[in-house]
């Protein structure tokens, strides 16, 4: 993408105001689970080790000729949670999917593996019997090896790394310099790329108490990271963009499509023991944050887990969820903001196909957002009559590293920022927040909202090196008292609102785009109640 190109698209942007609105006001209902994608549905509730719970995807700011890709799983951990901790399973597998073509199936997948050393035997309680200086400590009494694979989307898998995963975190005493640990957990991958696999700080951050009438009705329940001091277990990939582009060129073509998910196999419970069996399932998908919590109804979460992206626009009641959303209407009544008139074709473009000047429609009319963002139809090797609306988190490579980013991302201009990607210090929620309220529309921010949740940073800081993420906290009764690197200049919300009119506009478009994801990947689900393979 030239530099007039991107001057172009930046001036278009605030063409996707009135685009994005719908979806945005849709995303946030009483339905709104534990978190991005915390326990959102009832069978994986029950699974919190095989449960995705966010995905980041951003251009590497200390290497910006790479991405790096965020993937947790088993969220709302406490260090206080012994004797057993957060282990990962040891008969799943946790996948990290690239499309490149738009055809919303895998051209390129990394898998994580892992195998337990247990020496504790019957000799002991404990996870660790003293200080675990190094990951080969004799007091470390419980270890996992993991190994990761690549795929080149027709399940020819290869290992081509091997390392030790970074232990749960069990406190300052057992583990004094958590950051060795996870120097010690990073390996090399092929190309010049970087793995790491181990406990990080949850870098989500929000005030869920979004369920009591949308935080209280008036605005007065807000303030507080509600996940605070919590930590999940997480796989950080760094990849040279010309692996994962179309064709190995990322000049050509920039845009790729991520989601993770994870496979399963069923357990045969008897008296102490669970036996792994049969064929491995999908059990649990994440692309843009808050869809399946958020927009699904219960009885069609689990199926949601299941769905490949492939078949998310295949399902009729998909398109009237999305130009004909009860949401707005849940917003209208406690806020008292006018819904959006319908129908809204342009939620479509939004979180099925990205944005485009050309992508293609469901019904064939023209694509009303016209600005080119983050579609891989924008691809110059893709093929338009392969492309198939999916929903993923949609990265356009080639869009430089924000010198100062903005915490609202595209919202505010900032074209390297949420929907384009999801970096760690993106505010989702905030960004959510004006696009329900239709402030696209008319060009400003509702006054109402302005503040959001007043959750504007992560309570632990971010690190400007791989693998980028916090350090575990040392729990949630102890709020910012985490082990993290001081160093912010990712996370932290560098700008605060533009409340210029042309910066409103775009703040809000972008906004909703976020939303409409949520919005589509709730309607998908609506017929679909059995699992499915991801290459269906």
């Amino acid at each position: 993408m030239s530099a007039q190109h991107r001057r172009g698209t930046r001036a278009r942007v605030v063409l996707l105001v009135g685009a994005l609105t719908l979806g945005a006001i849709g995303g946030l209902t009483p339905q709104f689970a534990e978190a991005s994608s915390h326990r959102e549905a009832p069978l994986i509730a029950a699974d919190p080790a095989v449960d995705n719970t966010d995905v980041y995807a951003f251009v590497s700011p200390d290497k910006p000729d790479t991405v790096t890709i965020v993937a947790n799983w088993f969220g709302l951990q406490e260090p206080d949670g012994g004797p057993n901790f957060y282990p990962w399973a040891t008969d799943a597998n946790y996948d990290i999917n690239i499309d490149n073509d738009g055809n919303g199936k895998p051209d390129i997948s990394y898998r994580v593996t892992f195998s337990n050393e247990d020496r504790r035997a019957g000799g002991t309680f404990l996870y660790d019997n003293g200080p675990v200086t190094s990951l080969d400590d004799e007091n470390l009494l419980f270890r996992q090896k993991y190994t990761v694979s690549v795929s080149q989307g027709v399940n020819d898998w290869r290992p081509i790394a091997h390392g030790q995963a970074a232990p749960s975190y069990t406190g300052a005493a057992s583990m004094p310099d958590y950051a060795a640990l996870r120097q010690q957990a990073t390996t090399a991958l092929p190309n010049g790329g970087s793995a790491y696999v181990g406990a990080a700080e949850d870098p989500f951050f929000l005030d869920l108490r979004v369920f009591d009438l949308l935080y209280g009705g008036n605005l007065s329940e807000v303030g507080t990271d509600t996940l605070a001091g919590y930590n999940v277990n997480t796989v950080v990939l760094q990849i040279p963009q010309r692996d994962l582009a179309l064709r190995n060129d990322p000049g050509r073509n920039p845009v790729i499509g991520v989601w993770s998910d994870t496979e399963r196999r069923s357990l045969q419970l008897t008296p102490g023991a669970a036996t792994p069996m049969g064929d491995f399932v999908q059990v649990s998908r994440l692309g843009n944050p808050l869809v399946n919590e958020v927009v699904v109804p219960v009885a069609l979460k689990d199926a949601f887990n299941g769905l490949a992206p492939s078949k998310d626009a295949t399902i009729p009641e998909v398109v009237r969820r999305v130009t004909e959303p009860e949401l707005p209407q849940l917003i209208q009544s406690i806020y008292k903001v006018p819904a959006p008139a319908t129908p809204r074709n342009d939620l479509v473009e939004i979180f099925l196909t990205g944005i485009a000047e050309k992508a293609p429609t469901l019904d064939g009319s023209a694509p009303p957002i016209k600005a080119n963002l983050n579609s891989q139809i924008l691809n110059a090797d893709a093929q338009p009559t392969a492309f198939q609306p999916s929903e993923m988190l949609r990265l356009n490579m080639s869009v430089p590293v924000t010198a100062k980013p903005n915490r609202l991302g595209v919202l505010a201009g900032d074209l390297q920022g949420f929907p384009n990607g999801r970096r760690l210090g993106d505010d989702v929620v905030d960004i959510a927040l004006q696009a329900m309220v239709g402030a696209a529309q008319t060009g400003k921010l509702v006054d109402a909202l302005a503040a959001g949740d007043k959750v504007d940073a992560n309570d632990a800081s971010f690190s400007t090196a791989f693998p980028y993420v916090a350090l575990p906290s040392r729990g949630a009764g102890a709020a910012g008292a985490s082990n993290a690197p001081t160093n912010t200049a990712i996370a932290a919300p560098l700008t605060d609102h533009d409340d210029s009119p042309a910066a409103l506009l775009v703040a809000v478009g972008v906004g909703v785009g976020m939303l409409v994801a949520l919005l589509v990947g709730g309607g998908w689900l609506l017929i679909r109640r059995r699992s499915q393979s991801r290459d269906a």
